[in-house]
């Protein structure tokens, strides 16, 4: 732009034209203006590309007002529907399935939770792995929906609360290295009750006394060495229509009379029985071979 000077006269007077002293340019030319316009056009595309991009964003992670994708952010919490994937460890107050289907937690390698105190020490864990689940921690314990423990187990005792326990396996039945204490040992309908012990003695006692009852079968106690049954304040009762001895060794005759067939039980002094052969009289003798 070129600016021009002029000067006013009056009537009359003849004053020559001033020149052209000074010539202003003003706005942007040449290259300047070509550089200027090629990075507008640079930030106007790249500002439709975020804009696309920001849109395909949007739909493809499911951005709505309530959340995102499959999770929702309700007044409770959040709500995810459908299966999700966590990298990193996930801390949470309360986690629950819906109403009509269940939880389920799984892993490629394994399952942990912790519980930790305040100043953020582990003090429960949790651990499902591929061959085993462990628990670590004060105390175990299962609880019907009612609120009843049915199983506890810390470091001095194991409290099962149920009123019967059944223990179901292989054939050899259940092994216990150590003593057992309970008020009754019962098999299922029609299936044998067995008490056995390998290698070592088996010993049953009881404050008040020992019951073993078969209402529809025979009872037997097989030792490879001696069978004891004492009782320290009371007597030893056999009650039953037939006691039969077979094995007992006879004794000789003590006395005249006819037998008819029946024998007489006999005690040594030292507790042994044998059979002699009844008499008018008792045929026992206290000095008897069987007894030496």
């Amino acid at each position: 732009m070129v600016r021009e000077q002029y000067t006013t006269t009056t009537p009359g007077t003849s004053l020559e034209r001033p020149k052209n002293e000074y010539v202003y340019k003003i706005g942007i030319y040449g290259w300047r203006k070509r550089c200027l316009y090629l990075f507008v056009l640079l930030l106007l595309i790249i500002l439709v590309v975020n804009f696309s991009l920001t849109i395909w964003i949007l739909k493809v992670m499911w951005f709505s007002p309530t959340g995102m994708g499959h999770l929702r952010v309700t007044k409770e919490g959040l709500r995810l529907e459908g299966e999700s994937e966590f990298l990193f460890p996930l801390y949470a107050k309360e986690i629950h399935s819906r109403v009509d289907s269940s939880l389920l937690l799984q892993s490629t390698h394994n399952v942990t939770v912790n519980a930790r105190n305040s100043n953020g020490e582990v003090t429960g864990r949790l651990n499902v792995g591929p061959k085993m689940v462990e628990f670590h921690g004060q105390q175990f314990q299962i609880n019907s929906k009612d609120g009843k423990p049915l199983f506890t187990v810390d470091e001095n005792e194991v409290v099962i609360g149920t009123d019967k326990l059944r223990i179901t396996g292989w054939p050899e039945g259940a092994l216990f290295e150590h003593s057992v204490e309970t008020p009754l040992v019962k098999a299922d309908a029609f299936k044998q009750l067995r008490l056995e012990s390998p290698t070592r003695s088996l010993s049953m006692d009881a404050p008040r006394g020992i019951n073993i009852k078969a209402q529809a079968g025979n009872i037997e106690a097989l030792s490879q060495m001696d069978i004891k049954l004492h009782s320290s304040d009371g007597v030893l009762l056999l009650d039953a229509e037939t006691v039969r001895l077979p094995k007992l060794p006879e004794g000789t005759r003590g006395g005249s009379g006819i037998s008819q067939g029946l024998y007489e039980i006999c005690v040594c002094p030292d507790g042994k029985l044998y059979l002699s052969v009844a008499g008018v009289g008792s045929t026992c003798q206290e000095y008897s071979r069987v007894c030496q």
